[in-house]
This record gives C-alpha cells, structure tokens and sequence, in this order.
C-alpha cells in the first residue's frame, strides 16, 4: 500500500474556478459518463462490486451490493439520493468536494442514475451552507445547458433530472431514511426498517443513498477500472478517500490518501502538531460519533476492519487532533450537549438518556460531579447503546465510554475541581487573539 497522498478526487482543488464546467472538461471531465452510456447497467453494477468499494459516508456498506439489492424495474420509478447533509463534527470532506468541484459529483450521479435505472436524482444538503447550495445549483445548471442533464443525455435515450434540495439544518437527517422523510417533506426521524430504502425509499419506491464522495468516487473508477481502484487501500478496504485534519495541527486540511492510511504518516504531512512541544493526547478517527484514540493509536491502519479492531470505528475519516492542553471532560461536554440537542426524541432511550448524560457532564466539568457520576454515566451509556431507534444514541455514548476509559482519573477530578483549572481554556486555543496597539 502507497502511503503518498493520492490527488483524484481533489486534484482539480487548486485551479482557478475549479468549480466550472470548462476546468472540469479539460480534465477528463465527463469523459467516464461517456463511456458508461455504452455499457450495459449492469456491468456497471458489477464494477462497483468489483472495485470493493466502501460507503465512505461512516458507515462502510458495500456501495455496489447497495446498488445491487433494488428489485427488479416494475415500470415505476427508482431513485437516486445524494446524502450530503455533512453534520458529524469534525468532518469536512463533501462540502469542500462540492464546493471545489461539483460537476464530479453530478457525472457521478448521472452514471449511477444509469446503472440502476433512474431518472430523477436528489442532492439533499445541509441547509446552512447556502454557498455550497448556490454552488450546485450553478453546477446543475451549467450540465443541463451542455447536454449532460435532462433529455437523451448524449443520445443515448436516457433522461435524468438532478434536483438540488436544501434541508434545515438537522443532524438526524445525516441517517438515510430521516432524510428521505425530510425530502418528501415530513420531520426528519428515521423509519423503522424493514422495508430497506432499496425496497421501499423515497415516495414508497426503490431508492439507493449513497454518501458524496462514494459517487464522486464513480467517474476516475470508471475511467481507470475497478481493478485500479482496488489496488489502492488494503485488501477489505480498497481505494482511497479524504481525511480532514482539524486542531492542534500545524496544517489543518483535507488529505487525500489511500486507506490504510495511519495517522502518524497523516501528521507527518501536516507538518506535525501545531506546538511540537505538546504531546498528543486524544483523537477521533471519524468524528465525535466514534470511539476516541490516544497516541497509542498513531499506527493503526486507518481502513475499517483495522480501527474496528483497535475499539473504534473509521466512519467519515474525521480526524479531530487535540494536545495534551485540552480537557477530556470538557471535550465530551461539548460533544455530549450536541448529540442531546440534536436528537429528534422519537425513541426513549435517545431523547431521556442524552439529556441525562448533558446534566451529569457539565456537573463534572463544573467540578460538581458526585461520587456516583462516573457509574451512572456507564450505566446510562449501557442503556442507549444498541437500544436506539437509530445511530445517533449510539454515537452519543461512544466519546463518553472511550473517555472514561482512557482518562478516568480526569472524570475523576471533576468531583472536586473544575475541568477550566485543570486545563485553563486559553492554552488550547487554537486562534490566539492580535494584539492591537493604540
């Protein structure tokens, strides 16, 4: 496995209005849907089986097995969903792949639209990124005016429309079947399943979600072949995908490499922590959702069997970096009240257990915590996981479980002393205020 940096899906990242169509094109842009219109459906199915290719929206299904799981065409319509509601802290990865370049998105799109059958796409977004939102639709319109959107798309008989949809905000949405309830206009709260999207999605029919950057993924496979993707990565986890780097690093950014990638060779990158004199102490392989790592973990291969392994799971390659100058109980606080304030409430376990878990970590963080606090954490955490209706009770524990298991003694310190003098606030900071003279 290659560990350099792998520029394909952000290759076009530094070019002068990388978003237009006109860059896009003079790098092969739209060269792949060419060549797809030629091909059988389902040879394009079996390439993304092929390939290996994993969901890199957190998760990890199979995209190809997704694909190949709707039944077979009834005369109705099927589906295509575009999940880029980006939600998870410390991921950044699809907004800034389609704000850079989103007509790889849209001959994503158009190629997968094919493969399974389907004439009308959806891009569902975070609403509050309305730059990105105006992006797409710029993108969209631009495709549909070069004949590679709407009727007989390159006279193949094949027709797509791709409707951009901004949703508001929500991070529930983040789960597929929430959001396919948000765009058909209801409250976004995941659907109890079975029935699988696949079999009963959007407007009760046929439907594949796929994450951005696993269809963006779909042109350069094409181009190149399942079995040029498949060399990259390692043997279960194939290909490559974004890393984003955020906190106590000296270049935070996007970092585009092979999976199996660790986050030792990902640092050496980014020119290391951001003061070389402090140690780092915790950090999440894919976001807040996912189990913590300390700088014992600096060599785990970062591809989903590997981190699974190690007690943690890959999920949106959301590396959040924090040195030995922030406070776990304060970290998990912050996390804790996100995930409290952001569940949609349909399930008991969720909705009661997180606003418990919100009351017991600021009492801790105040240095007001009890005796009892750390158990009834545990016990609480015991009692969301995997009794949720939907991830996000799951993804609510994970911080609390992993922290107190490799910080206990700091969860400890807050029954007496308050997490802001132990680890005063502004040594962490990581924008330092200027100092403006008279």
């Amino acid at each position: 496995m290659s560990t350099q940096l792998t520029p394909i899906l952000t290759k076009t990242w530094d070019e002068p209005q990388s978003w237009t169509l006109a860059t896009y094109e003079r790098y092969d842009g739209y060269q792949a849907l060419k060549k797809a219109v030629t091909m059988p459906p389902a040879d394009l199915v079996q390439m993304a089986k092929d390939s290996g290719m994993r969901g890199r929206g957190g998760a990890g299904f199979p995209t190809g097995m997704k694909w190949g799981f709707l039944p077979a065409p009834d005369g109705g319509p099927r589906y295509l969903v575009v999940n880029a509601d980006e939600s998870e802290p410390g991921t950044c990865k699809d907004i800034p792949l389609m704000m850079a370049s989103p007509q790889l998105l849209i001959e994503g799109m158009v190629i997968t639209s094919f493969a399974i059958g389907c004439n009308h796409a959806f891009i569902y977004l975070r609403g509050e990124v309305v730059h990105v939102y105006r992006r797409l639709l710029r993108a969209v319109e631009e495709a549909y005016a070069a004949g590679y959107l709407g009727k007989n798309i390159l006279g193949s008989g094949f027709d797509l429309d791709i409707t951009v949809h901004a949703g508001a905000g929500a991070y529930i949405c983040g789960e597929e079947t929430a959001l396919l309830d948000s765009l058909e206009g209801r409250r976004g709260q995941p659907r109890l399943k079975p029935p699988f999207p696949a079999v009963a999605g959007l407007y009760a029919r046929p439907t594949v979600v796929n994450n951005v950057e696993s269809i963006a993924s779909i042109p350069p496979m094409l181009l190149h072949g399942a079995k040029w993707f498949a060399e990259m990565g390692t043997e279960k986890s194939t290909g490559f995908g974004i890393f984003s780097l955020s906190g106590h690093v000296a270049r935070p950014g996007q970092y585009e490499a092979p999976l199996g990638i660790t986050l030792r060779e990902l640092l050496e990158m980014a020119g290391g922590m951001r003061d070389p004199s402090k140690k780092l102490k915790f950090w999440t392989p894919g976001g807040s959702s996912t189990p913590m790592f300390t700088d014992q973990h600096l060599d785990v291969p970062l591809d989903f069997e590997s981190v699974a392994a190690a007690g943690s799971m890959l999920g949106t390659r959301a590396l959040q970096i924090f040195d030995e100058t922030v406070s776990v109980v304060r970290a998990v606080s912050r996390w804790t009240d996100f995930y409290a304030h952001e569940s949609c409430g349909k399930c008991t376990p969720c909705r009661e257990g997180t606003f418990w878990l919100k009351q017991i970590m600021a009492r801790l963080e105040l240095g007001q915590g009890t005796k009892d606090d750390i158990d009834k954490l545990l016990d609480i955490c015991d009692n969301i996981y995997f009794r949720a209706f939907c991830p996000l009770g799951d993804g609510a524990t994970s911080c609390i479980t992993s922290a107190v298991q490799y910080f206990r003694e700091e969860f400890e310190a807050g029954m007496t002393t308050p997490a802001a003098e132990l680890f005063p606030p502004a040594a962490s900071t990581l924008f330092a205020k200027e100092t403006v003279s008279a």
